[in-house]
C-alpha cells in the first residue's frame, strides 16, 4: 500500500508542479493556466485559501471562507498574504503567455482584481523557478550568502509600501530565534491552536492524496505512515520543547532571516506582502537557495508587538517572516485542481 501509495503521490506531485506545455494558447486558456501557476504560491498551511472568478480580461482572486485559520490567523492576515504570493505567480507567468498583469485591491469584493493586457511575450527567471520553489522545513548548511544575491533578494523583497529587512548577521539570528521561542510557546500552550494545525497535518500518501492540501509529513522531513499512527505520535512528540529545540536548529543552520514589513494594517498592504515574499521566494530559487516560513513572531499579538519594538519599525506591522539558506530539496505538497478552485458564473 505505501509502495502504491508514494508511487500515485509521485505521479501528482509530477502533473502539479511542472510548466505548461506552451504559453503560445488562446486568451480563455491563458487564463486558465495562470490560475494554475497562482495555486502553486506559498500559502499558510497550505490550506490554499483562494478563489478564482475569471471574467474577459480580467481574474478576481478571492478569499475562500472555508479555508480560514480562526486559530492562528483570527483576522485572515495571512489569508490576503497567501493571496498576494498567488497574484505574484499569476503576474510572474502572465509575461511568458503575452500578457501583462496589473493588480489593484478591490475593496468591494475583498479581493485582488487582476487586469490583463496584450504584451510582447517574456519568459524570465522569476517565472521559470515557480514550479521549483518550495518551503523547505529542514536544516540548511550554514554557508553565508554572497553579497551580490543578497542584493538580487533585496531587490525582489522590496515592494509598494512593503519594505524588507534583511539579517544575516549571527547576533541578529539569536534576537529573532528569542522572538521565535516565545511565540511558539504561546503557540504550543494554545489547544486551540495545536488542534487546528493537527486537522491540516497529512500523515500518509493516501490522505494527501484525497485532499491534495494540507501540511504533508515527508515535506516537513518525517517519515509517511498511516493517519491513525500518525495521529497517535503526533500527541506524544509534537511538545514544546521538542518543538522549540527544533526551530533552534532549523534558524541557527540557516544564512539568514527576511521580515517583511508593509506601511498600513490592512488587506490590501497584507496582500502585497504576499506578492513581496513570493517575489522572494522565487529570486531565492534562482539562487539555489531554501527558504521556510518562520512567523511565529508575528502570529501572537503579544509577541509581536516586542518583535516590531526590536525591529524599530514605529508601529507599522510585520507581517511575514522567513528564514533562508543552502539546504536539501523535500518532497513537495499538493494542489487541488484548478477546476475546484475556479468560481462558476
Amino acid at each position: 500500500m505505501n509502495a502504491r501509495g508514494l508511487s500515485g503521490y509521485e505521479d501528482a506531485i509530477n502533473a502539479t508542479w511542472r510548466h505548461s506545455d506552451s504559453t503560445d494558447l488562446p486568451l480563455s486558456s491563458a487564463r486558465r493556466e495562470l490560475v494554475r501557476y497562482a495555486t502553486l504560491a506559498a500559502n499558510s498551511h497550505n490550506t490554499q485559501p483562494w478563489q478564482f472568478r475569471l471574467s474577459d480580461r480580467s481574474i478576481l482572486v478571492l478569499p475562500d471562507p472555508g479555508r480560514r485559520l480562526p486559530a492562528v490567523d483570527p483576522d485572515d492576515h495571512h489569508v490576503f498574504a497567501s493571496l498576494g504570493c498567488a497574484v505574484e505567480n499569476m503576474v510572474q507567468a502572465a509575461r511568458a503567455f503575452g500578457l501583462r498583469a496589473v493588480p489593484s485591491y478591490d475593496p468591494d469584493a475583498r479581493g485582488i482584481r487582476v487586469d490583463l493586457e496584450a504584451a510582447p511575450p517574456e519568459r524570465t527567471d522569476l517565472f521559470d523557478a515557480i514550479p521549483h520553489r518550495q518551503s523547505t522545513r529542514a536544516l540548511y548548511d550554514g554557508r553565508s550568502v554572497p553579497p551580490e544575491h543578497l542584493r538580487l533578494l533585496e531587490a525582489a523583497g522590496n515592494g509598494d509600501g512593503v519594505r524588507m529587512l534583511l539579517f544575516t548577521e549571527r547576533q541578529q539570528r539569536e534576537d529573532i530565534l528569542s522572538y521565535l521561542v516565545a511565540g511558539n510557546s504561546a503557540q504550543m500552550d494554545d489547544v486551540t491552536f495545536v488542534e487546528e494545525l493537527k486537522s491540516w497535518i497529512r500523515f500518509s500518501y493516501g490522505d494527501a492524496l484525497s485532499t491534495r492540501d494540507g501540511l504533508f509529513s515527508k515535506s516537513s522531513g518525517n517519515p509517511a505512515l498511516p493517519g491513525w499512527i500518525g495521529r497517535l505520535i503526533f500527541s506524544r512528540v509534537f511538545t514544546k520543547d521538542n518543538e522549540n529545540s527544533k526551530y533552534e536548529a532549523q534558524l541557527r543552520s540557516s544564512a539568514g532571516v527576511a521580515v517583511f514589513v508593509s506601511d498600513k494594517n490592512e488587506p490590501a498592504s497584507w496582500a502585497e506582502a504576499g506578492r513581496c515574499c513570493q517575489r522572494f521566494a522565487l529570486q531565492a530559487t534562482t539562487l539555489q537557495l531554501r527558504h521556510a516560513f518562520i512567523n511565529q513572531p508575528v502570529e501572537v499579538p503579544a509577541v509581536r508587538g516586542q518583535f516590531a519594538t526590536y525591529l524599530g519599525i514605529d508601529g507599522r506591522r510585520a507581517d511575514l517572516v522567513m528564514r533562508f539558506g543552502y539546504g536539501p530539496e523535500l518532497p513537495k505538497s499538493l494542489r487541488r485542481p484548478v477546476e475546484h478552485v475556479i468560481l462558476q458564473a
